[in-house]
């Protein structure tokens, strides 16, 4: 088991990787009251002192093996494109740095559980940055369920459409940076439904391709014991309300857009309507609760969190694998 990290300083943060979501995420680092962004590392050491200085990091590196060994850092934040995640991730495990690595944690299941055996091994922390799970919102949701608020959960529906348009050069649609709508949003929708409905016995896959061969449009059916469960949809260049809710036999709770990172909820009742508010409102870009998950876990010396244990992701990876092969997409490299 890791050393609890008990001596009451603030958990130092190296941010491996210094694009857009590297920005939002170290924004919100500093915002908690026990976290600190410390060093940064980019391929471009120009471009990583300049990040460091925004951030107010002590220092900066213009490669990643510098940060990993870092003795001043406590845990890595992989931010990469999805195809590094895994090389990414193993370099700072085997640096024996804890590590939270940006969604999808790998490009498949193999991978993933490749890298949290790694850690497991290791004695180190890791987690995926899958914020949702972490949502106060969505927190309140499974606690409303476990309350008996709408019954029996019966069934979930939730999309993600960006309206992005096509671009080959675009992230989302290039297959060499691991495109595709399913990695990119699909992953939400489909925790989503794994969280409150768990693994599906059977899943009905139908999708559309890029020019490009990255999943463009992807809809899948839940399946459990013969009945539809989970609707759910993802597309790159529709844009959609991008709403969620989840039935049950005494009512039903709707999560306001983005489901992803919800805005409000409500509950649905025979006798009642009741709207709770967005508690993260002017509270940074959201990401705080998980932040503070990644801290109360090293404070407590624990190898993964219970909100986002490594089985899970691992299992929704395997989700997704099927659901790329039943639309044909495969990777460039992929083992």
């Amino acid at each position: 088991m890791p050393i609890p990290i008990t001596d009451g300083r603030p958990i130092r943060w190296g941010i491996l990787g210094a694009g857009g979501i590297a920005n939002t995420v170290s924004n919100d680092i500093n915002l908690t009251d026990g976290n600190v962004v410390t060093a940064v590392a980019a391929r471009d050491a120009e471009r990583a002192e300049q990040f460091a200085a925004r951030h107010g990091a002590a220092r900066s590196y213009g490669d990643y093996t510098s940060l990993v060994d870092d003795d001043d850092v406590d845990v890595v934040y992989v931010s990469t494109t999805h195809p590094h995640h895994r090389a990414h991730a193993l370099m700072a495990i085997e640096a024996g740095k804890a590590v939270l690595i940006e969604k999808p944690v790998c490009l498949n299941a193999a991978d993933a559980r490749e890298v949290f055996a790694a850690a497991t091994q290791a004695g180190v922390f890791a987690m995926e940055a899958m914020w949702t799970r972490t949502n106060p919102l969505i927190r309140k949701a499974q606690q409303l369920i476990a309350d008996g608020a709408i019954g029996d959960v019966r069934g979930v529906r939730n999309e993600f459409g960006l309206g992005l348009p096509f671009d080959p050069t675009h992230r989302l649609y290039e297959l060499a940076n691991g495109g595709g709508a399913l990695l990119d949003l699909g992953v939400y929708p489909v925790t989503f439904a794994y969280l409150f409905m768990g693994p599906p016995d059977e899943v009905r896959t139908v999708g559309t391709l890029s020019p490009t061969g990255s999943d463009e449009t992807v809809a899948m059916q839940w399946m459990y014991g013969g009945h539809p469960g989970a609707q759910l949809w993802t597309s790159a260049p529709i844009h959609a309300p991008n709403e969620a809710a989840i039935l049950g036999t005494k009512g039903w709770i709707s999560l306001l857009p983005e489901a992803y990172r919800p805005t409000g909820l409500i509950l649905h009742t025979p006798s009642r309507e009741e709207h709770t508010g967005d508690p993260l409102a002017g509270h940074g870009n959201g990401y705080g609760p998980e932040i503070e998950e990644v801290e109360r876990c090293l404070r407590a010396g624990l190898l993964q969190s219970p909100l986002i244990p490594h089985a899970d992701t691992i299992a929704i990876l395997e989700i997704l694998d099927d659901a790329r092969a039943a639309v044909g997409v495969v990777y460039p490299g992929e083992r």
